[in-house]
Formats: structure tokens, C-alpha cells, sequence
């Protein structure tokens, strides 16, 4: 089961939870809504909202907090990365709610969910034990679990939960007009491919997401934690340094290094061992450094030029997103480097070659999986690696 950041906050709120306590009041529902408006659902008129951490989760419980509703709403694009299918969901409320001795019960019926699973069981939070009814499902927007949790649970709680369910209303984002996909953006994309698919997006869509409200919030936020972009100006300034030094000029002075210590006179069969004796580094990294050093021979700054190129692509499409960047503007400097790049790798393998060297030089991990990405998307239907690489990259905007 993949765990995402959401996590430490899920386990907090539910190590508070208190389950223990009696007495059912007779049901007047009110609306309630989540704080970014996106889910609606009616519960007991006297329960008071707790403040579950995200602004797409909603939680009420009576005055004594001895029962509640929790409903968890997990939008895909935004936990892309950690939750595939209700599986993952079952999971993340299993483990968050301390779920167990499950069985399956009858659905209840909610507007507009699809793949629905509910269940009986026992919840255990912090040592304290209660009974809890849970229902799984999906929309195309986003997972839901909706948990309602109680000292106990029978014939009336399950009807006043039926009647909780049925009144769920889903406001997802509106969708914005997606930049019209042509041969040429699905080339732009293809050289930032990997990333966007090891990211759970979508590589036929320039920037790999919708820019709806949320899309918009996920970029900035991504763009802010990773490369402290937040407006303009922070964009064109990491632009300059992708495109005029980036990860390739701190590569090139490795080698140089490498190079005055006598390493280019060494046969390739015996660099790993040079490096070895030579410097303090385990067997992996003096592998690493002497296969760094044969294709720098070769390749020159190029030999990773391509990891910087690819995450300035990237850039330029996540600020689109983000709308630091004009549509026409990411289109015309998305064009401009597409030509750089054409003119300085032969092909997609030779460009995707660079850019995964670049990345385990970074990383200091092994590129396997992100090779296997490379591999899953050129046997895909509309792989942008179908495209001939020295195709003419026409503006169309």
C-alpha cells in the first residue's frame, strides 16, 4: 500500500477521535459543506464540523464526540502519485481508522458514485473500540470514503447513515479549454514525458493536467516546494539557470576532475577500480563515476544535457499551469528549446539516454524505474516516441 504526505495528518485527527459514549437524538439533517465548496452532504442539524486538515475532507460530530461522520475526498489528479483504485483507498481508511473484522453490507445508494463497496467492522483508535460502517466509491473527479463511526451500530444508526449518503453532492472544478493537442505539443511533451507519467498525469495534455481552480493549486504548490518558483519572475530566473548551467556545468567539472587525475588513460574495464583506489567512494559510486566518465567522453556536457532540458520543458509547461506564463508565451518558449534539443540529440532514445544518466547523477539512485516508464510509454497507443524525432515543429497558436 503506497503511503502519500496526507498521511501524518489523517493519523493525527484520527488518534483524537473518542469513540466511547451512548444515546442516538432523533435526526433533523442540515447541509454541510466543505470548506473548498466541492462536496456537500447532509448530517444531524446539532453535529459540529471538526477540521479535518484538507480542504476537500468534511467531519462532524455530536456535541459529546462520541459519533461522527468523516467523508474523505482523495481527487485524482491530486493524489495521482499515491491512490490508483479503491484499493488504496480501503487501505488508507483501514490503516488511518484502525478498520478490522470487515464484512460486506448492502450499498447505500449516492448520487453520482460509481464502484461502490461498503462495509461493517470494528474501528480501534488509540486502544478506544467502536463500531463503524464504511462506504468506498469513485467519480471520474475523485475516491470518497465515507465512514460513519459510533459506540454501535444497528438497525436505525445504518438508515440515519443510508439517509446521510444519499444526499451527497459533488461540485468538482470546473474544467478549462485544454490547449488543443497537436503533433508538435505531443512532441513538446514527449520530452518530459516520464516525469508527467511518474507523476500519475497525463502526457497528451500540455502541462500533464487540467489548469482548473485545482490543477492551479497543485502546480503552485509542486513549483514552489521543488524549485521555490512562485511567480514570474522566480520562473524566468530557474529558466536562466536550467538553459544557461543547470546539473550539466557541476557534471563537467566532476569529469574535468576525473580527467586531470589521470582517469582517461585508464582502460574502461579497469576505471572502477582507479576510482576505488583513488577516492572515497563504495563500489556502486566508483561504478557509477567510471560509466559517467566513458560516456562524458563521448558526449561531452551533452552527456546529461538532456535531464536539464527536459525539467526546462517541464517548467515551462507547469508555469502555464500555474499562469505565471501566458499559453502563448509557454507555446513559443516550449517551441524554442524544442528546437535546441532537436538540434543537439539525434533521436528519442540518444535524448532519453542523457536525460536518465542525468537523473541517477542527481538522484544518485538507479534509473530503472523511470527506464521502465520510458518503455511503458513507447509502446503506448499515442506515444509521443511514435513521432519521428526530426519532425518539423510547426506553431499552430
Amino acid at each position: 500500500m503506497k503511503k502519500h504526505l496526507i498521511w501524518p495528518v489523517i493519523l493525527a485527527f484520527a488518534a483524537a477521535l473518542p469513540l466511547a459514549g451512548c444515546g442516538v437524538k432523533p435526526r433533523v439533517l442540515k447541509e454541510y459543506k466543505s470548506a473548498d465548496e466541492s462536496l456537500t452532504i447532509s448530517m444531524d442539524e446539532n453535529w459540529k464540523v471538526e477540521d479535518m486538515g484538507a480542504e476537500s475532507w468534511l467531519a462532524a460530530f455530536n456535541q459529546e464526540e462520541t459519533e461522527g461522520i468523516v467523508v474523505l475526498q482523495l481527487p485524482k489528479l491530486l493524489y495521482a502519485a499515491s491512490i490508483e483504485d479503491i484499493e488504496d483507498v480501503k487501505g488508507l481508511a483501514e490503516e488511518s481508522f484502525g478498520l478490522s473484522d470487515l464484512k460486506t453490507t448492502v450499498n447505500p445508494a449516492i448520487p453520482g458514485m460509481e464502484n461502490l463497496e461498503t462495509y461493517l467492522g470494528d474501528v480501534v483508535v488509540d486502544d478506544v473500540k467502536g463500531k463503524g460502517v464504511v462506504a468506498y466509491g469513485e467519480t471520474e473527479y475523485a475516491f470518497y470514503s465515507i465512514l460513519y463511526v459510533a459506540p454501535r451500530i444497528n438497525g436505525k444508526k445504518i438508515q440515519y447513515f443510508e439517509d446521510v449518503c444519499v444526499t451527497f453532492k459533488e461540485e468538482a472544478p470546473e474544467t478549462a479549454s485544454a490547449v488543443p493537442l497537436t503533433d508538435t505539443i505531443l512532441w513538446f511533451n514527449g520530452t518530459c514525458a516520464i516525469l508527467t507519467k511518474s507523476n500519475g498525469w497525463d502526457y497528451n495534455i500540455f502541462g500533464g493536467i487540467e489548469a482548473n481552480p485545482l490543477g492551479v493549486n497543485i502546480i503552485q504548490s509542486l513549483l514552489d516546494e521543488w524549485w521555490d518558483v512562485t511567480d514570474r519572475d522566480t520562473a524566468d530566473d530557474t529558466m536562466d539557470w536550467l538553459l544557461g548551467e543547470g546539473h550539466r556545468m557541476s557534471f563537467v567539472d566532476e569529469m574535468l576532475y576525473l580527467e586531470e587525475s589521470g582517469i582517461a588513460q585508464v582502460p574502461v574495464e579497469e576505471r572502477e577500480g582507479f576510482i576505488l583506489e583513488n577516492y572515497e567512494v563504495d563500489q556502486a559510486e566508483a561504478q557509477n563515476y567510471a560509466n559517467w566518465y566513458t560516456f562524458y567522453e563521448e558526449k561531452g556536457e551533452n552527456a546529461i544535457g538532456a535531464w536539464d532540458y527536459s525539467r526546462a520543458m517541464a517548467l515551462i509547461e507547469d508555469s502555464y499551469i500555474a499562469g505565471y506564463y501566458t499559453e502563448t508565451e509557454a507555446l513559443d518558449k516550449s517551441l524554442e528549446l524544442a528546437g535546441r534539443i532537436q538540434e543537439t540529440y539525434p533521436s528519442w532514445d540518444a535524448f532519453m539516454e542523457a536525460y536518465l544518466t542525468g537523473y541517477e547523477y542527481w538522484s544518485g539512485e538507479s534509473s530503472q524505474e523511470r527506464r521502465k516508464i520510458y518503455d511503458e510509454i513507447k509502446g503506448a497507443e499515442h506515444s509521443p516516441y511514435l513521432l519521428e524525432w526530426s519532425m518539423a515543429l510547426e506553431k499552430s497558436w
